[in-house]
């Protein structure tokens, strides 16, 4: 058994450089092509599009600072059901007849924007063929299905759910969207603009 061993060894060592080159051109090609990341497949979309929601989440604002102070009816309900939540306290400015919202202790951990969960793909609908895009690259616009998740507590209660409609029809059913992905080497990636 070990001489037939020794044999493959010696044939393989023997054999033309050519030939070898040929074989380990032959065999990086095969499992590049067999796994690759950059295939436009429904897989390779839905990894590059939960990855970078997973550093996008959704949030209920995004330029307020706190502390923040409102007269505006609607605006008043949504913060209104953060203090009811204890994630913001409030006072009553007679002065200026508006209300003042400053971040509680249990709302510094979600303060300023108040993200309430980020977007994982639960199907790719539709996406186009790729098309040399502005970033250089071969780019595909992509279509899919989402669902939320790692949603906190907070924002499944009912104050939060009747102040934000939006925000509820995201964290019970999910929504739907759009998003330019381009072609790269690494794999497919959601181009800066």
């Amino acid at each position: 058994m070990l001489t037939m061993f020794f044999r493959t060894v010696a044939a393989f060592m023997t054999a033309s450089p050519t030939w070898m080159l040929v074989a380990a051109a032959s065999l990086v090609v095969s499992s590049i092509g067999c796994n690759s990341k950059a295939k436009p497949t429904p897989e390779n979309f839905a990894k590059t599009i939960n990855a970078y929601f997973l550093e996008r989440p959704d949030c209920l604002f995004s330029g307020i600072r706190f502390p923040y102070a409102t007269s505006d009816a609607q605006i008043t309900k949504q913060m209104n059901s953060l203090v009811k939540t204890q994630l913001l306290e409030s006072s009553f400015e007679y002065a200026v007849h508006t209300t003042r919202y400053t971040v509680s202790q249990a709302g510094t951990r979600y303060a300023p924007r108040f993200c309430y969960g980020h977007r994982i793909v639960s199907s790719i609908d539709n996406f186009q063929a790729p098309t040399k895009g502005p970033s250089g690259f071969p780019e595909t616009k992509v279509s899919f299905h989402y669902r939320l998740e790692d949603v906190p507590v907070w924002a499944k209660s009912q104050g939060i759910l009747d102040a934000f409609p939006d925000i509820a029809e995201k964290i019970n059913q999910g929504g739907n969207g759009d998003l330019s992905l381009a072609q790269t080497m690494a794999g497919w990636q959601v181009p800066e603009r």
